[in-house]
């Protein structure tokens, strides 16, 4: 099975420094393990997304931040668009 390559946004990049803070760093690198494998695994859950992120995905974090990729699947990359809430 081919791994995807994960690539960050500054935004995401950003985030990883909220979550160190917040204790949640570890249940997000969890998840970046499964979406690299297959971004489309379920369980856990995921979600295609609406409006400014429309062609995108969601998974919870916790239940306030979630992480938020979209999938280049011909060059087999993810995307990690942010780690915190996307509702601001």
């Amino acid at each position: 099975m081919v791994n995807y390559v994960i690539k960050f946004s500054s935004y995401s990049e950003k985030d990883k420094k909220k979550l160190k803070q917040s204790g949640l760093e570890e249940k997000a690198r969890k998840l970046l393990g499964i979406i690299q494998d297959n971004p489309f695994q379920n369980p856990p859950p995921y979600e295609k997304l609406r409006g400014d992120y429309q062609g995108c995905y969601s998974r919870r974090i916790n239940i306030q931040h979630r992480l938020v990729y979209e999938v280049d699947e011909p060059k087999k990359e993810i995307h990690i668009l942010r780690m915190w809430t996307h509702y601001e």
